[in-house]
């Protein structure tokens, strides 16, 4: 079994880890025992792109255990945990290519690799396997019968191929379901966001000003968890729908260029391009702490930094330290990468459980109904969203009311009245 990881002695470790998960992931557990009695996937193969964490693990062997061949590269190369993915080889048989800390030449390598395989089915976080099927290896377009996408930068990326008439396979979007982003984005990005910026600086976030750049469902999280923690929350943003929603939800809103001057901690969560750029950096507090926690390190204009900068140095781990050429300095933490999964350990799997039952759920949906399905991006059918909701609240022992076929009636009727 070909694969490429840093070590497989740190087996024994990674195992540990992903058994710990596991019993925070009741919902994918339930999945996993169905599909190793029907093997609804027998003879297909899976190629995915994803964060090579504890809880993609569980997903894997999940998958592999519907009868599928498995094969996993990393979505981001500071996310990987390499003790997780030398136990996915070692003791779980799960092809692996992903090392913390690959450079752009080994993350592409690694990326082929997974298309080498030749899979029937593939899954993304951020669109990178799809947008390389769809540039430099076309030819295998037509052996692939859907792919999943779970994040929200992936997400806009294909349907901006859809919209140009480029996608051409279908695509399930899995990141839009309920039980996706309302959970695994609001509480798992808000929390493991905090996690990774308290784990690179030790920063006490009581009394900072905390600017949130976006107020999409991650930003929302971020922002509540840090007022939560006594921070003072400043939020940015180009919709005035959100803008709106986030005065009401008690933080100021102001434009990026004034907050700028304001702000002790920075991060961009918005799937968007250089939403802090150079004429923000220059404006900033000395010793300001900037990181990103979208799914991509464009966010940042680096290279921007790097021009108005006369020196970098690391100061910690995780953290570089931009001296300008006024005399300020800029803490940029994990090189603009996602600083939940690169300085911590990302979501928790109570909320990854949601989300990887919805990533299971719809690989099984594509398999069973992939004939009738045409080159676009679908949403989660309702059906799979509600039977996670349901496996969730029973895993959690909570129970919920039943409408009477009196309420079901006056629901659906028009004649009834008040």
């Amino acid at each position: 079994m070909k694969s490429d990881v840093k070590d497989l002695e740190l087996a024994k470790i990674g195992k540990k880890r992903i058994e710990w998960a596991e019993m925070q992931m009741p919902v994918l557990n339930l999945i996993k025992e169905r599909f190793k009695k029907e093997k609804p996937f027998a003879g297909k193969r899976i190629g995915a792109c994803l964060h090579v964490t504890c809880e993609t693990a569980n997903l894997m062997r999940s998958l592999k255990a519907s009868g599928a061949e498995i094969i996993l590269c990393a979505s981001n190369p500071l996310s990987t945990q390499d003790d997780v993915a030398a136990s996915l080889v070692k003791d779980y048989g799960i092809s692996v290519y992903a090392i913390k800390g690959e450079d752009k030449k080994t993350y592409y390598k690694h990326l082929n690799a997974v298309l080498d395989f030749n899979p029937d089915i593939t899954l993304d976080d951020g669109a990178d396997l799809i947008s390389l099927l769809h540039s430099k290896r076309q030819k295998q377009i037509k052996n692939v019968i859907g792919s999943m996408e779970e994040t929200t930068t992936g997400v806009i990326r294909l349907r901006a191929m859809e919209k140009d008439k480029a996608l051409k396979l279908p695509i399930i979007a899995v990141n839009d379901a309920l039980t996706k982003h309302l959970f695994d984005n609001r509480y798992g990005t808000g929390q493991s966001t905090i996690d990774g910026i308290i784990r690179a600086t030790g920063v006490l976030f009581a009394g900072q000003t905390v600017v949130v750049v976006g107020y999409g469902w991650c930003g929302r999280g971020f922002a509540m968890r840090s007022k939560g923690l006594g921070a003072n929350v400043i939020v940015c943003e180009i919709d005035p729908i959100k803008a709106i929603e986030a005065s009401m939800d008690g933080f100021i809103v102001m434009p990026m260029q004034k907050a700028a001057s304001l702000g002790d901690i920075f991060c961009t969560l918005t799937g968007d391009i250089n939403v802090i750029n150079s004429n923000h950096f220059k404006k900033m507090k000395d010793n300001a702490i900037v990181c990103n926690s979208g799914h991509f390190n464009s966010e940042i204009d680096i290279d921007g930094l790097k021009k108005i900068s006369k020196s970098v140095k690391s100061v910690n781990t995780f953290v570089e330290q931009y001296v300008l050429s006024n005399g300020k300095k800029i803490n940029l933490l994990a090189e603009g990468r996602l600083i939940n999964l690169s300085a911590a350990e990302g979501h928790p799997a109570s909320v990854m459980d949601m989300s990887f039952a919805n990533q299971a759920l719809c690989v099984e949906y594509v398999i069973k109904n992939y004939k009738k399905l045409g080159s676009k991006v679908y949403s989660v059918p309702k059906e799979i969203d509600e039977k996670v909701a349901k496996l969730k609240l029973d895993s959690m022992g909570i129970k919920i009311d039943k409408l009477t076929l009196e309420q079901k009636k006056y629901l659906n009727s028009w004649k009834m009245g008040t």
